[in-house]
């Protein structure tokens, strides 16, 4: 099957902005699921086809740059398409285009078919329908492996909410920039924005975990080590370039 690029229009809600009335990366990762979710059951490789054999899309890397912050009120456009095919992996890419057309936003994502109940990995020809990927990239990327903190200078907990879980029964993608992003000093958090982000998940995390992460700021760069559970195992590892607003 021949496919091509899907795109969605979206309206800023307030409720979807942070204090300065601009798009929280916690919504903009949302969107970026919800667009990818549709093309996927467009394409028959979605959530029902998924529930139905037994298996499941595990993100296990994101990288986006964010050029501008779409703001309260504006509206754009997520465009999104499958880029890329491996054995066991599926890259997707995204871009978000304001109203004039112009590109504020690139990103790319990785993702591995799982059996769900045993928790492997499977291969993409033998387990879905035949489809070929749209060979362009919205993000040159071959997602770069991100180093752990060695200085840590700040660290933050928080406990899995119910309302961080998705339909799988685990933490939702989004949430892990959003605790990466707030395990900084106050003073920086306020005074920047993050304009690059790399996320690489390393294990799935469940409703009451308690989640530490460990941060490093070095100048405009901060390094995000996330980990969970009675032997502090690694789920995340994060990498945020930050800029002044």
């Amino acid at each position: 099957m021949k496919i091509s690029k899907f795109s969605r229009e979206y309206s800023i809600c307030s409720y979807e902005c942070d204090c300065r009335g601009t798009l929280r990366i916690v919504s903009l990762m949302n969107m970026f699921q919800d667009a990818a979710d549709t093309h996927a059951e467009l394409l028959g490789v979605g959530i029902e086809h998924c529930i139905k054999n037994g298996l499941a899309w595990f993100g296990s890397n994101y990288h986006i740059k964010i050029f501008r912050m779409p703001s309260w009120h504006e509206k754009m456009k997520i465009v999104t398409w499958p880029s890329q095919e491996k054995k066991i992996g599926a890259v997707r890419d995204f871009e978000v285009v304001d109203e004039n057309n112009k590109v504020i936003i690139v990103a790319s994502s990785q993702w591995i078919l799982i059996d769900f109940a045993k928790k492997r990995p499977l291969a993409l020809r033998e387990n879905l329908p035949d489809y070929e990927v749209v060979e362009d990239r919205a993000l040159d990327t071959d997602f770069p492996k991100i180093c752990l903190p060695e200085n840590v200078s700040f660290r933050k907990s928080f406990a899995v909410r119910y309302d961080d879980i998705d339909v799988n029964g685990h933490v939702n993608n989004a949430v892990y920039p959003l605790w990466a992003t707030e395990a900084v000093v106050k003073d920086f958090r306020l005074q920047n924005a993050p304009v690059e982000i790399e996320i690489a998940f390393k294990k799935e995390t469940l409703y009451g975990d308690i989640v530490n992460v460990n941060t490093q700021i070095d100048g405009e760069i901060s390094l995000h080590e996330m980990t969970a559970g009675e032997d502090n195992h690694e789920i995340a590892r994060l990498r945020v370039v930050w800029q002044k607003v």
